[in-house]
């Protein structure tokens, strides 16, 4: 019975970080009863751990009871989509944008879908709606003309950009390109870029024209070759790199995709976001494995120079929907070293220790945290489940009883906190104190 206790305690903090895991819901969404309420987090649960056959039922559960909430919608989508169920998913987006056209989120929700299935078509239409909330969209615009051999729209809108920014690398990189391609109208481009390299192999410029050429024709093994041919002749060229990073993927090389990643990273030339997608592709590609943590981590350490994200944090998350416990707290330590009072990377590392049943750490960790958070009660009650799981019942019942002070319009912590109460003084043999935490933790639970 002890095991059993202790074993359901554990479970119970899932319930307690749920909250934290729906933070990135782009609307609040209003629960109209406890079935609702109930159903909507079950599916977070069921999201938060890949379930996400069970997170469709418990949202369509959901919208049984709010059939116009928009929001519910967008997270049916989300689930749909991971599980590649793309007409599904973009009936759910489309609902979602129905019922609220002016949220950003659920017309990216299409976005994804249309892209992912390389339906451009549809994709140019939802991108120059999501340009009417972020300028920047105009950017995958262009890549999408591009895509579909729209190059007179693609640079015509590269020059209205240009009236009103600076371009970016590879914007800068497409107008040239599309430029040279406009006065190259006689069909011997691809003999003339030849025959410029056979003169000057070591013209990096003729390589890059040829290589966009070949992608423009959805020739990629062609424009494959051409960048090993590059490399070939100039060892450090970092366009070519790029190139050859995705054929090495592709060929399942992961010391020479990440050799090639590691030297696009290092580039001062190369966009930072073409930087960041080529960090995500190796992140999928070596998430089981282990051989390439080093180069993992190098990389990360490349791309922490960038403000705008934590990418060390990102990548956690990554690995901490993945159950990989060892490394969620390798690469959230080194999002608090990037930011050591971020509150989310801090709430997920205790997630994590927990999850592992790391209780020394854990009770270290919140401990420390405790100073720069005082009234954060999550800390105390983690200090207190790791006190309690070591056997320590005395200093559980010291930091719980502490931390009940900051709990606050919560029934949920405060059934946490006072059912491991009435535990912890189980386990020292005061039934009197324990039967009043314990009644007061089922009166709280009977309120759910």
């Amino acid at each position: 019975m002890k095991q059993f206790r202790k074993i359901a305690l554990f479970i119970g903090i899932i319930g307690f970080v749920l909250p934290a895991l729906a933070q990135d819901n782009p609307d609040d969404i209003a629960m109209v009863n406890d079935e609702l309420e109930n159903n909507f987090y079950e599916a977070v649960k069921q999201r938060a751990i890949e379930n996400y056959d069970k997170a469709i039922t418990a949202i369509e559960k959901c919208i049984d009871s709010d059939p116009d909430n928009a929001a519910l919608y967008y997270e049916l989508g989300k689930n749909n989509l991971d599980l590649k169920k793309y007409a599904e998913a973009e009936i759910a987006f489309q609902k979602a944008v129905d019922l609220n056209p002016n949220e950003r989120w659920y017309w990216n929700g299409l976005y994804d879908v249309y892209y992912t299935t390389k339906e451009y078509p549809k994709s140019i239409t939802i991108v120059k709606k999501l340009i009417e909330f972020d300028e920047n969209m105009k950017e995958d615009l262009v890549s999408l003309y591009v895509y579909t051999g729209q190059h007179e729209e693609a640079l015509k809108l590269l020059e209205d950009m240009q009236k009103t920014s600076v371009l970016s690398q590879t914007m800068e990189f497409y107008k040239r390109k599309l430029t040279e391609e406009s006065a190259q109208n006689d069909g011997s481009l691809e003999s003339k870029l030849r025959k410029a390299i056979a003169e000057n192999p070591k013209n990096e410029q003729s390589y890059l024209d040829l290589m966009l050429y070949y992608s423009q024709m959805n020739q990629e093994e062609k424009a494959i070759e051409v960048a090993k041919q590059l490399a070939k002749e100039i060892p450090d060229s970092e366009w070519a790199q790029i190139s050859l990073f995705k054929f090495y993927l592709n060929e399942n090389d992961g010391e020479k995709a990440a050799d090639s990643m590691l030297k696009v990273l290092k580039s001062k030339e190369i966009d930072i976001k073409l930087k960041h997608r080529l960090l995500n592709e190796f992140l999928i590609f070596s998430a089981n494995a282990t051989q390439y943590d080093v180069q993992l981590e190098q990389a990360v350490d490349l791309l922490s120079e960038d403000k705008t994200i934590n990418v060390s944090k990102e990548v956690a998350k990554f690995y901490f929907n993945k159950k990989n416990y060892e490394k969620t707290s390798l690469f959230l330590e080194k999002a608090l070293m990037h930011d050591p009072n971020d509150w989310e990377s801090i709430s997920l590392l205790l997630d994590n220790l927990a999850n592992a049943k790391n209780y020394e750490a854990l009770a270290v960790k919140a401990e420390i945290f405790i100073d720069t958070f005082p009234a954060q009660p999550k800390l105390y009650y983690y200090v207190g489940l790791a006190h309690f799981n070591l056997g320590e019942y005395k200093q559980a019942i010291d930091f719980l009883k502490n931390g009940l002070e900051f709990v606050v319009d919560d029934p949920d912590q405060e059934f946490y906190f006072n059912y491991l109460l009435g535990e912890s003084y189980r386990e020292l043999g005061d039934e009197k104190q324990s039967k009043q935490y314990l009644s007061k933790a089922e009166s709280l639970k009977s309120q759910k």
